[in-house]
């Protein structure tokens, strides 16, 4: 699959996604953003009853046995016109889902994963705290064994649908070893006693997308509710790297929503008596604009083929991420100046675009810390690692 073709099914698939981004998505995406609503329960059933949420779960888990680039095709046809539609599908199919499915018991899976599929619950992943975001190995989020029982105790901060989502995988310390070897994973339950969310973030992009606080005191979940076990941070980040590759679709989508209003934009806008694609400068910002997209396209769908139904390169994905990401700040900006005044108005849909783009170049990973792994892979040494003088400091 050197030249990244689509299979006929696959095309089919895209067709589908589009038709039902613009038509179902598209004309309440600005109300849902101006209003800061997320994304209502009824239109998540919409997704599942597509087929949408679960494409890359294996079926024996109640998924639809698809690829990775299935969903990812979906999530970028989406995302293009509704970011709140889109991230539904990406966390059934790259989020905490693949985390259940690649380590969790045979119970977990059966019950969890085939309730996300169906749109019965809904699952977010909880990791960055107050003063742990890039350097996650600092967080202080504990969980405690006592008896058959996790009793966790802490704050997590910047979670995408928080106080929305049903339950939640929550990483956090399940012993006292320092940095990466103490940390785990839990699902934890929205409604167990305990758990409370912070007001809903102000965000300058996202808003569609809720995120807020939560707050754990004295949370008792069952031990069996531990998905990996204390030590086991490196297969959490490993599963990761597909959630980062969904990250990057978005930004993807942004980009390539920004390109195709342009076009459309220029052919039809005329100033100085003709239309503003017969300027060439108009012609060299298009053409930037598209080699910008086609390139991030091309990075995200070599991780996803290479990755097969195991689990991406991490060097191939923090390359896409990090060039997906700023290619889509850039693209949504060049768009903005290719519609002058009217970039900057609400009524075109530009502003949205270029707000959103910054917010998935900071989630998952900034572009800053895919260049320190891309360089830790590059030079055979893990940059991320604190000093061993730090360590436990």
């Amino acid at each position: 699959m050197l030249g990244f073709q689509l299979t006929p099914e696959q095309q089919q698939l895209r067709e589908l996604a589009a038709e039902v981004a613009r038509e179902v998505y598209a004309p309440r995406a600005d109300e849902w953003d101006r209003e800061r609503t997320a994304l209502p329960a009824e239109e998540v059933r919409r997704l599942a009853d597509l087929g949408f949420l679960g494409i890359a779960i294996p079926e024996e888990h109640g998924g639809h046995g698809g690829t990775l680039l299935d969903a990812l095709i979906v999530q970028e046809e989406l995302a293009k016109q509704c970011r709140p539609a889109a991230f539904q599908v990406f966390e059934a199919n790259v989020g905490p889902c693949r985390v259940i499915e690649f380590f969790g018991t045979e119970q977990q899976k059966r019950d969890y994963l085939p309730r996300v599929v169906s749109g019965e619950v809904t699952m977010a992943i909880g990791i960055s705290e107050p003063d742990a975001g890039s350097a996650a190995t600092d967080m202080k989020t504990r969980g405690r064994r006592d008896g058959d029982d996790i009793v966790i105790t802490g704050n997590k901060r910047w979670i995408s649908n928080g106080g929305h989502a049903d339950h939640y995988l929550v990483y956090c310390r399940l012993n006292d070893d320092p940095g990466a070897k103490g940390i785990g994973a839990v699902i934890v339950p929205a409604d167990t006693p305990g758990v409370s969310f912070g007001a809903g973030e102000k965000l300058m992009g996202f808003r569609g997308i809720p995120s807020a606080d939560i707050y754990f005191d004295e949370v008792r979940v069952p031990a069996s509710n531990v998905v990996v076990d204390a030590g086991g941070f490196h297969k959490l980040f490993g599963v990761f790297s597909i959630e980062r590759l969904g990250n990057a679709t978005m930004s993807l989508a942004i980009g390539q929503a920004s390109l195709d209003r342009t076009v459309s934009y220029v052919e039809q806008r005329h100033q100085f008596g003709r239309p503003l694609v017969e300027f060439q400068n108009v012609q060299m910002t298009v053409a930037t604009m598209a080699t910008q997209v086609e390139a991030a396209r091309l990075l995200i769908y070599r991780a996803a083929v290479n990755g097969g139904t195991s689990l991406p390169v991490p060097f191939e994905v923090s390359v896409a991420k990090c060039f997906a990401n700023e290619m889509a700040k850039q693209v949504s900006d060049l768009a903005m100046q290719m519609h002058g005044g009217n970039g900057y108005s609400e009524e075109y849909g530009i502003e949205r675009l270029h707000r959103d783009s910054h917010g998935w170049a900071i989630a998952g990973g900034t572009p800053a810390i895919q260049r320190v792994r891309i360089a830790s892979e590059l030079f055979g040494r893990n940059f991320n690692q604190r000093p061993p003088e730090a360590i436990g400091q």
